[in-house]
Formats: C-alpha cells, structure tokens, sequence
C-alpha cells in the first residue's frame, strides 16, 4: 500500500508517520510518498522522521517530492494536509476582523470564510490531479476549514473523499476517560458540523451515562469542556459542545481578551514554527527532540484565548488534550481496508443525517465505515437552539 501525504513539510507530518509506523506491518504500508511545493520544510522534516524511525526500530520507504504526479502516482490513500497562505495567512485571517472587534479565527467567522476562500481553488486543482493520476484512491482531508472544504471537492472525487478532524472524537475520549470506560465500548450521540457540534447522549448498550454526567459538578470540572463553559452551561444545554463553541458562546468575552494584547492563536504558532523551521538540526535524536519541544509549546498554549476569557483553568486531569487527527485518519484506514465497520465521526455528506439540511451538504456525524466508504447514521430531531446555529452558519 502506498500513502501519499500532500502537505509533507507540515509540522503535524510526524505525528502523521509515528501512525503509520505503529500500523504498518498490519495494513501492508509499503511506501510513503511526501509531497509540497517547500522543499526546505520537508527537509527539515524528514530527520524528525527518521528520529521517529530509529526510536521505535521500523522505517517506512520515504519518497520526498516536489512533483505531485510523482506522489499521487500508484497511491492508494492521499493525506492532506495544506495551509494556503502559510501562517502569515492565518495571522492576517486573526488580526484584521479584531479591529472591528469580530472574532477572527481560523475556521469560525470572518477569518475562516478568508481561509477557505484562499484555500478552495487550490484543493480542487489538488483533486483533480488525483482524479486524474490516483482515481481509485481514498481522499482524506485535513485542511481546514475541514468541512467546507471537504464539501467543495465532493463533485470531483465524489464519495471517495472524507473530512477529518480531531475535535470531535478528542471530546468523546475525554468524556469516556472522565466516565472512567474505554471510548470503544461506548457509543456517542455527537452531530454538527466540523468544529460546531453537540455531544448529546453517550450510551452504554441501552443506558445514556450523560445525563449523570451533567448532573456531577465535581466530574464536570475533571472535563476540558466543563472548565471551559462551567457546569451550570452545560446542564441548561443538556449536552456537551465541541470546544469550538466557546467562539460562538463566549465570543464577545474572547474579543475582549485578544484586543487586551493577548497573542492570538496564528501569532503564537508562527513564533514557534519560525523558530523550528529556522533551526538547523540535521541528526535525527536531536531533530526528533527539537520537533517534541515545540510540539509542547504548542499544546500548552492550545485554547489559551479561550480558558482566559472564561477564567478556566488548564487541566492535567484524565481528559487529557488534543489526540491528533492522525488516529482518525489510520482508523478510517484500517477500517476502509479491513472493510470491518467501525463507527467514526466523519466529515460527509449529509444524506439524510440531519433531516433540515441538503443531502449534499457536508456534517460531522457518526458514519459507518467500511471498504464502502462513510454512510452517515441518522441524527433525528435536534433541539432548537443547535438547528438554529446549524442553519444560521451553514
């Protein structure tokens, strides 16, 4: 099997490869194509990788390319993974609605329609190339705004595309670990749209564990997402929002702290970037090392803007924090080519999902996923108040 990764220069590209070197042996990975228009960035990559290798005793074949037929070519999984506009972009998207005092955000408001206007021409031209080179491969999109771009390749790669995204499912492991049960025996009600979701129900067989959830301050405050909205938020929703909500609900508290001269989020990965993409280790130990201090900086300062606008604390508890969209992606994977179903939440087209919306408008919801692809699972009647912000956004 052949994995192409469009975008191989990314920061996130380890966590991508450390995936796929725990699983290759089982889904028959024979060779990982890396492709971007930067040749630099993947060189400073590539000892990351082989640091990645060499710790763990496996290595995969690397291909590094700036020739996207070469990487597309034979491909039976392509990986994307891009930042049109860099982050000086997303710095841009950020800056310029705050001075209207509007949220600017990478994937919310005005920040995120500029980031998905720049970032559309340049996905379709990427799929119709895989359309034309890799026509039997699966597409699994990273980019952000994962959802609309995901919906605005669908006319040319049709159902053999599917959006990923961490946020979701990271939410669902954190609840399963505060609930002290493996995420795998459980089952979560979750709908929305990419980062604009509910986590509804989560059911062990017939019995829905959330209602006392909600009901438990003290278990509540172990969450993420109970710190970050307070208990009384969530037990007058009755359900717990994706984190991204916080820009929805708390949108005027999160302008005041980022006009407050608080370094926004595009700002803060920009400094760190520079500063690992600048350095000139070329050993893989040190490369590895130098890639896993920058990694930290960049979790801990994840939602930063938003823990201050709510006066949350950061936890260290058993939710834990953001788990990468690499294990979402590898579980599509395994799924696809093992053609065992496994339930995922997946960016795909609506199909019925959520009854006031387009079949063809893309969701985050529950799939099946199987050598078929992604078949949404029927969501049903939503309360009011989410349809609305659905709607409103989409």
């Amino acid at each position: 099997m052949k994995i192409c990764v469009i975008g191989g220069g990314g920061f996130r590209v380890p966590m991508v490869y450390g995936a796929l070197l725990d699983r290759a042996a089982r889904l028959g990975i024979g060779e990982v194509a890396l492709y971007d228009t930067d040749i630099g960035r993947m060189e400073r990559i590539l000892p990351v990788l082989h640091g990645l290798g060499a710790e763990r005793g496996r290595r995969l074949p690397l291909v590094v390319t700036t020739d996207l037929d070469e990487a597309l070519d034979g491909a039976d999984f392509v990986f994307c993974a891009i930042r049109v506009g860099h982050l000086e972009g997303r710095v841009v998207d950020e800056s310029v609605p705050l001075q209207t005092s509007v949220l600017g955000q990478e994937t919310i408001g005005p920040g995120g329609i500029a980031f998905a206007l720049r970032t559309m021409p340049v996905m379709r031209q990427l799929a119709e190339r895989v359309a034309v080179r890799a026509p039997d491969a699966w597409f699994i999109n990273f980019t952000n705004p994962a959802g609309l771009v995901t919906e605005g390749i669908q006319d040319i790669l049709g159902a053999r595309v599917l959006g990923v995204c961490d946020s979701a499912s990271s939410l669902c492991r954190r609840v399963a670990g505060v609930l002290d049960r493996p995420a795998s025996g459980l089952r979560f009600d979750y709908f929305g749209l990419n980062h604009l979701g509910w986590l509804r129900g989560v059911y062990d067989g017939d019995r829905d564990l959330l209602p006392a959830l909600l009901a438990d301050e003290s278990q509540l405050a172990r969450l993420e997402e109970g710190r970050l909205f307070g208990a009384e938020w969530l037990q007058t929703l009755g359900m717990i929002p994706n984190e991204y909500l916080m820009f929805y609900y708390f949108a005027a508290e999160t302008v005041a702290v980022l006009r407050s001269g608080f370094e926004p989020r595009g700002a803060t990965l920009q400094r760190q970037q520079r500063a690992f993409y600048a350095a000139s280790e070329v050993r893989p130990v040190e490369a590895l090392a130098a890639w896993r201090r920058t990694r930290r900086e960049r979790e801990r300062s994840y939602f930063s803007e938003a823990r201050l606008a709510t006066g949350a604390r950061a936890g260290d508890g058993p939710d834990g924090g953001q788990d990468g969209y690499e294990r979402e992606a590898l579980a599509i994977v395994e799924a696809i080519v093992s053609d065992e179903p496994r339930v995922l939440i997946v960016n795909t087209p609506n199909r019925g999902a959520l009854p006031f919306l387009d079949d063809e408008a893309v969701v985050e919801v529950p799939c099946v996923v199987d050598g078929g692809g992604a078949r949404p699972l029927a969501v049903g009647v939503v309360p009011a108040h989410a349809r609305a912000l659905i709607e409103t956004v989409k």
